[in-house]
């Protein structure tokens, strides 16, 4: 399947300006966020990319990922500079990913604990 677009590509929903080339760059650009959607279910993935102000000193970016079951993860960053936003709520979504799945799973299981009996 290695024809099949990525999890971000076939997930991700653009409110805001971003052009062709960038989107492009973007998916490329994510690859971690996309490695740390590979253990969900790719059709219970939505992202959404809120640009606000895009190219303004009040510039600020949303990305909201609404994965499998998990309450919204949303992370927001404010600066003139769009590549830094762009990777400052990807770092944060992927973070905010992790802590959330390691709190869904069993304590017996964290860590390589196994339950005592």
């Amino acid at each position: 399947m290695a024809d099949r677009p990525s999890i971000v590509e076939e997930s991700l929903r653009v409110h805001g300006d971003l052009y062709d080339d960038e989107l492009a760059e973007l998916i490329d650009h994510w690859v971690k966020l996309d490695h740390r959607l590979q253990s969900f279910d790719r059709e219970s993935v939505r992202l959404d990319l809120h640009i606000h102000d895009r190219d303004t000193a009040g510039q600020w970016v949303l990305l909201e990922a609404h994965v499998g079951g998990f309450a919204p993860i949303v992370a927001k960053h404010a600066s003139r500079n769009l590549g830094d936003c762009l990777s400052h709520v990807r770092d944060d979504v992927v973070r905010q990913l992790s802590a959330a799945k390691e709190r869904a799973e069993p304590r017996s299981h964290r860590h390589g604990h196994q339950p005592a009996g």
